[in-house]
């Protein structure tokens, strides 16, 4: 299948900006693109791409004084296939993960795993490791937290979302990582779009979303708590430690949102 996707964002700035950009596709994900994703400026700004420490392909711009737009539009190729289910997964000792995975072990800004550990162990211990735990974990978050984009809050911890019992997909994913490291299993943020493919359409407008990934049995598994059933058609953008790690737009001074959209639709006929 074939997938149509891209953004329009705008910010408002009273002078000029330093800004870091995290929205191009993944490079796990490039060879799937029909084109490039081709970050598009009003006005036009020099703009410079790197890799961060992550694998993310990051933007700097400096935004001038007043309203700048960013956009893109790209198609891209998917499976079609819904996100892997392993219920066989096996949990690793801690002495058995890779050096590179043990960072997704600790605690991070949004993921306070040093206020959770006690909840995580008393709601976990019993149940099978691996899959299995995680499973529970992501039953446990979906429940836990009722999704409302009126209570989005960029300051919410895991804790806050525990504590507040509400929020957006970021917050069902930061519980769910953090629980799952104070279990001893690495975990790491992901962002990027989900349409609504091969599921009833929401009416509320399109946004980016966020999920996570566990790794299990030597490979990484893309999970999700807020929808918490597999789903189709997800293009990753970014991972990290948590959402600090994948912002959209890290902005080095004031700046207001003055225009956000987002699409993400399958092609029909692919």
């Amino acid at each position: 299948m074939k997938i149509k996707a891209g953004f329009t964002l705008g910010y408002d700035c009273p002078q000029p900006t330093p800004m870091l950009l995290v929205l191009k596709v993944h490079p796990s994900r490039r060879g799937d693109l029909l084109g490039d994703d081709t970050l598009v400026f009003d006005p036009p700004v020099a703009a410079a791409d790197y890799t961060d420490s992550f694998g993310n392909i990051c933007t700097r711009i400096v935004a001038p004084a007043g309203i700048t737009t960013i956009s893109t539009r790209f198609e891209i190729r998917d499976s079609g296939q819904p996100d892997e289910v392993a219920p066989e997964a096996v949990q690793h000792e801690i002495m058995d993960l890779p050096d590179e995975v043990l960072l997704f072990l600790l605690g991070s800004r949004y993921c306070d795993t040093d206020r959770l550990a006690d909840l995580a162990g008393s709601l976990f211990v019993n149940t099978p490791p691996g899959w299995p735990r995680v499973q529970a974990i992501c039953d446990y978050v979906n429940q836990h937290i009722t999704f409302d984009y009126m209570k989005a809050d960029p300051r919410r911890t895991a804790h806050g979302g525990y504590s507040e019992r509400t929020g957006v997909c970021r917050d069902f994913a930061h519980l769910a990582i953090t629980l799952c490291r104070c279990m001893n299993i690495p975990a790491r943020y992901c962002t990027g779009y989900l349409g609504d493919i091969g599921v009833p359409p929401d009416a509320a407008a399109m946004d980016f979303s966020a999920w996570f990934e566990v790794y299990l049995g030597h490979r990484w598994y893309t999970v999700d708590a807020r929808h918490n059933r597999p789903r189709i058609g997800r293009i990753l953008m970014a991972r990290g430690r948590d959402a600090t790690d994948v912002a959209l737009a890290t902005i080095f001074g004031p700046a207001l949102i003055a225009g956000f959209e987002v699409i993400t639709d399958e092609i029909p006929g692919t």
